[in-house]
C-alpha cells in the first residue's frame, strides 16, 4: 500500500505525457534509508497509460559494482524479454546496436574512449579514476545501447526505471550520464533513485547524471493520517488515537521504520490500543536493528566514528566533544554529521541526536564488548577533563568494567548524591555499588560508602539497608558516627522489628548514653534513638505504659524545637493515642504543633512523622492535616518519590473521605495503586485500609488486601487494620459470621497488646452491627456500650456520635434522644457522611412528622453532596412517596450544586469549586428549580429545610 505518493506519481506522468510530444526528461527520486523511494519506483509503471509505453527495469546493488555494464544489462534484458520475436532476430542481426549487451556476449567492442564523456582526472585511454579502463568506454559501447533505444522509441515511449543510483557499476554510469546529454529525438523518461548521504552518491558520474536531472522529487514523510492507514492495514482495525499519535511520533514518519515496528508489535500480540502505546516507545525492532547496521558498516571511517562518538554519549551530546571524542576536525565532523543526517539517522536537533534508540542499538551491536568500553572510557575522561557534571561521568563508568582511573569513586559518589537530591534512590544505589567494587581497603573510607549506599536503599529495599549498615558499624572508629549509621536504617513503623535491628539499636544507643547527661549533636542522636526504641516496643503493654510516664514528664508545653523532639513526641503520642492515656484534645493539640514545625521537605515515610499524622486523623483533627498537606503539597511532591509518594496519596485521601468528598478520594487511591509494592510501608497501608472501609467498596477493598498481604512480614496495627477491612469485604459478600469472627480475634489481639482506641482499629462498631444482624441484641448492646465508655473518654465527635448512633440504634423508638444527642455532636465534626447516616436513623426512628422529614432531607442533600447514592436512597425511601419526588427527581449533579448554594456560595465560587462553567451550573439550577416546583433561590430554604 503507497500513501501520500499521488504528487510523484502525478508528475512522472506528466513527464510521459510530454515524452510523447517528444520532450524526454531526467528525474531523481532522492530522500534519506527508509522513505520508500524503491516502493514508489515500483509503483511508477501503474501509471503508465496506453500501449505505446515499453518499461525498461534495472536494480544496482554495492555487490555487483565490479560487473561492468551490468545496470545496463538489466535495462536491455527487460527489453528483450518484453520485445516481439521478429524484434528479437532482427536485433540479433545487426551487431552494431549493443546485442553483444543484450546476448551476453563479454567481447564488448572498444574504441578510444569519447574525452568529453572522462570524468576530470581522467586521461583518455588510461585507467580513470575509478580504476575502470578508458577503454571500457569507448564511443561504439556507450552509443550502440543509445542507437538501439532510439530505434525503439520511433514506436513506443521508454520508461527506464534505474533503483539505487549510487551503487550502479562505473560502466553504466558512463552510460546513463551519455544519454542524459543526448535525449534529444528520444521519447524517453529516465527515472532514478538516489539515497542520501551514501558515498556513493558523490562519485562524480552520479553527480552529473543528477545535475542533468530536470526533476527532483522527495517523498515527505508519512502524516499521521497515513500512519493511522498503515496500521489499519496492517492490524485490520482502527488504532486508538493515542496508540496512532506515538507510533507517528516514533518512527517519525518513516515507512521503514513505521513498518519495523508495526511488525514488531504484531509478532508479539500487541492490538494497535492506547494501553500499548508505552510498549511501541520502548520497542526495538530486532529486523531494524540489523538493516541499520548493515548500513552504517559500508559507510566511510570518519561517518562510522562519528556515530558511534554520539552512541557513546547516549544518542546525544554536545557537538564540540564528539567531535573531539571522534578524532575529527570541525571540517570532518560536520560533513559525516551531514552524511547521517541526509541518510535519516539523525534528527535536525542542534544537539546531534539519533531519530530512534534503534540507530544506537544497531551502532552498539557493529562493535565488540572491548570497542565499546574503549569509547565509554574515553568519553568519561574527555567529561571529567571538561568539568562536566558527575552523573554524565558517571553513567560512562559504569559501561566500563574495569577501574584505572584515581578519581572514578569520587565522581561516583558525587552521581549518587545528585540521583538522590533528584529523587532516583536507585540510580543512587547503582552508582555506590559501583564505587564500593572499586574501593578494596576495609577501611573507614569504605564504610562510608557502605552507608551511603544504605542510605539510598532505605527507600526501596530496606533489608538490603539494614545489611550494609550492619557491615559499616565494625568500620567506625567513634559512637556518634556509629550512631548516626544506625538511625540510617529506616524504622518499621506500624510492622514488626527483626531482632537484630533492635539490638543494634540498644547497644548503639547504651553505648551513646543517656540523653539527659548529653548536648548538642550527641543529645540529638541520643533522642532519635530513644523514639526508635520506644516504637520498637510500641505491641509490649509495659513498654506503652513506659512511653506514657515519659510523656507525662515533659509536660503540657513539651519542647519541640529539634527534629529528634519532634520525632520522640511522635512516638510518644501515639502510644497514648494506641492506648486511649490521652483525650483526642490533647492529641491534637501536641500533634498540630508537631507540624507546625516540621519541614515539607522531610521524607516522611523513612521518619516517625506519619505516626503523627495517623494520631490527628484517629483524634479527627482532620482540617489540620488537610491545611498541613495543601500548605506543604507543591515542595512537598516535587520531593516525593517512591513511598513518600504513596504516603502522600494515602493522607490525602483519607483527608478528602473525611470531608465527603468520595469521589476525589478514590482517584488518590487509585493512583497509589499504580505504586510500586516496595513503596506500600505500613502506615500507608493502613490509611488506605481505613478509607476503603469508608468507601464502601468490595472490589476496591480486595485490591488493597490482594496488595497489602503479599508483604512477608506484618506486624499488629497492619495486620488489624487488614483484619477489620476482610471483615468488612465478608459482611458485603454476605459472610457474617465469618466477618464477626474475624472481628472478634481482631479485638482479643489489640486487647492482649493494651490498643483499646476504636478509632484507630474500629472494630468493635463493625461488629456491634454483625451481632445484631446474627439476632444477638445482647452482645451488640454489651459492646456498644464498651465503645460509647472509650468514644467518650477519647472525646472526638465522629467517633463519639457513631457510638450514640449505635447504641440509639440498638434501642429502637427508645434510643431516638441518643440519636438527637448525636446529631447534635457530628455537627461539629467534619465526617458529613457519619452525620448523614444518623439523620436518616434518626428519621426513619421517629416514623413521621416535621422534624423526621426535616431529618431525611437533610440526610439526602448531605449524602448526595457527597456523592454517596445509597445513602440518598434510603433516606428517599424514609421520606414515604407523598414527598420522595422533591429529593428523588435531582440527579446528583444537581443535588451538589444546591447544597453549595445553601452553603451561600455564588454561581462563580461554585463553578471553581466544581471544576465547571459558570453556564453549567446555571443549567442545573434551572433544572432543580423547575422539577422543586420554586422559583428561585429564596424558595430552597422552605423546599429543602436542610
Amino acid at each position: 500500500m503507497l500513501l501520500e505518493r499521488d504528487s510523484e506519481l502525478a508528475r512522472v506522468g506528466a513527464a510521459l505525457s510530454a515524452a510523447d510530444e517528444g520532450t524526454s526528461s531526467v528525474i531523481l527520486l532522492s530522500g534519506p534509508l527508509g522513505i520508500g523511494r524503491s516502493a514508489l519506483l515500483r509503483q511508477l509503471p501503474c501509471v503508465v497509460r496506453g500501449t505505446d509505453v515499453r518499461v525498461l527495469r534495472a536494480n544496482a546493488a554495492p555487490m555487483e559494482r565490479d560487473f561492468a555494464f551490468g545496470v545496463v544489462r538489466q535495462l536491455l534484458d527487460s527489453l528483450l524479454s518484453g520485445a516481439p520475436q521478429a524484434d528479437r532476430e532482427r536485433w540479433a542481426r545487426e551487431p552494431d546496436r549493443a546485442t553483444g549487451l543484450m546476448f551476453g556476449a563479454d567481447d564488448i567492442p572498444s574504441g578510444r574512449p569519447l574525452a568529453h564523456d572522462t570524468p576530470m582526472g581522467d586521461s583518455p585511454g588510461d585507467a580513470g579514476a575509478d580504476g575502470i579502463p578508458g577503454g571500457a568506454a569507448s564511443e561504439a559501447a556507450l552509443h550502440g545501447p543509445r542507437s538501439l533505444l532510439a530505434d525503439i522509441s520511433e514506436h513506443a515511449r521508454l520508461l527506464i526505471l534505474v533503483d539505487d543510483l549510487q551503487w550502479v557499476d562505473i560502466p553504466s554510469l558512463r552510460w546513463l550520464a551519455y544519454l542524459t546529454k543526448r535525449l534529444r529525438g528520444l521519447r524517453v523518461v529516465l527515472v532514478c533513485t538516489l539515497r542520501d548521504g551514501d558515498q556513493g552518491a558523490g562519485h562524480a558520474l552520479v553527480r552529473e547524471i543528477a545535475a542533468a536531472s530536470t526533476e527532483i522529487l522527495r517523498p515527505a514523510p508519512l502524516s499521521r493520517d497515513a500512519t493511522r492507514a498503515v496500521i489499519r492495514e496492517r492490524s485490520g482495525m482502527p488504532g486508538d488515537e493515542e496508540y496512532v499519535r506515538v507510533c507517528h511520533e516514533v518512527t517519525g514518519g518513516n515507512p521503514l521504520f513505521l513498518m519495523s515496528v508495526l511488525l514488531g508489535m504484531e509478532a508479539r500480540g500487541y492490538e494497535p490500543t492506547a494501553d500499548h502505546a508505552d510498549r511501541v516507545r520502548a520497542l526495538r525492532p530486532a529486523a531494524l536493528r540489523e538493516r541499520l547496521a548493515s548500513y552504517l558498516r559500508t559507510r566511510p571511517q570518519a561517518v562510522r566514528d562519528t556515530a558511534a562518538a554520539i552512541a557513546a554519549f547516549g544518542g546525544h551530546g554536545d557537538p564540540g566533544l564528539i567531535t573531539e571524542l571522534a578524532g575529527l576536525d570541525e571540517i570532518g565532523f560536520g560533513a559525516a554529521r551531514r552524511a547521517l543526517r541526509e541518510a535519516g539517522l539523525l534528527t535536525d536537533a542542534r544537539e546531534p541526536r539519533f531519530i530512534h534508540r534503534v540507530v544506537q542499538d544497531a551502532i552498539e551491536s557493529a562493535m565488540s564488548v572491548a570497542e565499546r568500553e574503549r569509547w565509554h572510557a574515553a568519553a568519561a575522561d574527555l567529561l571529567y577533563r571538561s568539568g562536566r557534571p558527575a552523573e554524565q561521568v558517571a553513567a560512562h563508568l559504569m559501561a566500563v568494567t574495569t577501574f584505572g582511573r584515581p578519581w572514578s569513586v569520587i565522581v561516583l559518589r558525587g552521581a549518587a548524591d545528585s540521583a538522590l537530591r533528584r529523587g532516583a534512590p536507585e540510580t543512587a544505589a547503582r552508582y555506590l555499588r559501583r564505587a564500593l567494587l572499586g574501593h578494596r581497603p576495609q577501611d573507614e573510607s569504605r564504610a562510608r560508602l557502605l552507608i551511603e549506599l544504605a542510605t539510598a536503599e532505605r527507600g526501596f529495599d530496606p533489608e538490603a539497608c539494614r545489611r550494609h549498615i550492619v557491615q559499616a558499624m565494625p568500620l567506625l572508629t567513634t559512637v556518634r558516627d556509629r550512631a548516626a549509621a544506625a538511625l540510617r536504617i529506616p524504622p518499621p513503623l506500624l510492622g514488626a522489628v527483626p531482632p537484630s535491628t533492635a539490638a543494634l539499636l540498644r547497644g548503639v544507643s547504651e553505648e551513646l548514653g543517656r540523653p539527659a547527661e548529653l548536648d548538642g549533636p550527641a543529645r540529638e542522636m541520643a533522642l532519635r534513638l530513644e523514639a526508635r526504641l520506644r516504637h520498637d516496643g510500641h505491641e509490649n503493654p509495659g513498654e506503652l505504659a513506659s512511653a506514657m510516664e515519659r510523656l507525662r514528664e515533659l509536660g503540657e508545653e513539651p519542647p519541640l524545637g529539634s527534629a529528634a523532639e519532634r520525632e520522640l513526641m511522635a512516638v510518644l503520642l501515639f502510644s497514648g493515642t494506641l492506648t486511649g492515656g490521652l483525650t483526642a484534645a490533647e492529641a491534637a493539640r501536641t500533634g498540630g504543633r508537631v507540624l507546625e514545625r516540621e519541614p515539607a521537605t522531610s521524607a516522611g515515610a523513612h521518619t516517625a512523622l506519619p505516626l503523627v499524622v495517623i494520631t490527628l486523623f484517629a483524634a479527627e483533627s482532620v482540617q489540620d492535616v488537610g491545611s498541613w498537606l495543601s500548605t506543604e503539597q507543591q515542595t512537598r511532591w516535587q520531593n516525593a518519590t517512591g513511598a513518600d509518594s504513596v504516603l502522600l496519596l494515602a493522607e490525602r485521601a483519607f483527608v478528602l473521605v473525611s470531608q465527603g468528598r468520595p469521589t476525589q478520594a478514590r482517584e488518590y487511591v487509585e493512583r497509589a495503586m499504580g505504586a510500586a509494592e516496595a513503596d506500600w510501608r505500613e502506615a500507608s497501608i493502613m490509611i488506605l485500609s481505613t478509607v476503603a472501609l469508608e468507601l464502601r467498596d468490595p472490589a476496591l477493598s480486595e485490591r488493597i488486601l490482594a496488595r497489602a498481604l503479599r508483604r512477608r512480614t506484618a506486624g499488629l496495627a497492619l495486620t488489624a487494620a487488614l483484619q477489620i477491612l476482610q471483615a468488612s469485604v465478608d459482611a458485603q459478600r454476605g459472610l457474617r459470621p465469618r466477618a464477626l469472627e474475624s472481628l472478634l480475634a481482631c479485638g482479643r489481639q489489640l486487647d492482649v497488646s493494651g490498643w483499646r482506641n476504636s478509632a484507630l482499629f474500629p472494630w468493635r462498631p463493625h461488629a456491634i452491627g454483625l451481632y445484631q444482624r446474627l439476632g444477638d441484641s445482647r452482645s451488640a448492646l454489651r459492646l456498644a456500650e464498651e465503645e460509647l465508655a472509650w468514644s467518650t473518654a477519647w472525646g472526638a465527635p465522629a467517633g463519639l456520635g457513631r457510638a450514640l448512633r449505635l447504641k440509639g440504634w440498638l434501642q429502637g423508638a427508645q434510643g431516638v434522644p441518643l440519636l438527637r444527642e448525636a446529631v447534635a455532636v457530628l455537627r461539629g465534626s467534619s465526617f458529613e457522611l457519619e452525620l448523614a447516616r444518623t439523620l436518616v436513623l434518626l428519621g426513619r426512628q421517629l416514623g413521621t412528622g416535621p422534624e423526621a422529614e426535616a431529618a431525611l432531607r437533610e440526610a439526602g442533600t448531605i449524602a448526595a453532596a457527597c456523592g454517596a447514592p445509597w445513602l440518598v436512597e434510603r433516606a428517599e425511601h424514609g421520606l414515604g412517596t407523598a414527598s420522595a419526588p422533591k429529593t428523588a427527581v435531582l440527579t446528583r449533579s444537581e443535588r451538589r450544586v444546591i447544597t453549595l448554594v445553601g452553603r451561600g456560595l455564588t454561581n462563580q465560587e461554585i463553578a471553581g469549586e466544581l471544576g465547571v462553567s459558570s453556564r453549567a451550573v446555571e443549567k442545573h439550577l434551572t433544572n432543580s428549580y423547575r422539577k422543586l416546583g420554586i422559583s428561585g433561590r429564596h424558595e430552597l430554604a422552605d423546599a429543602l429545610p436542610a
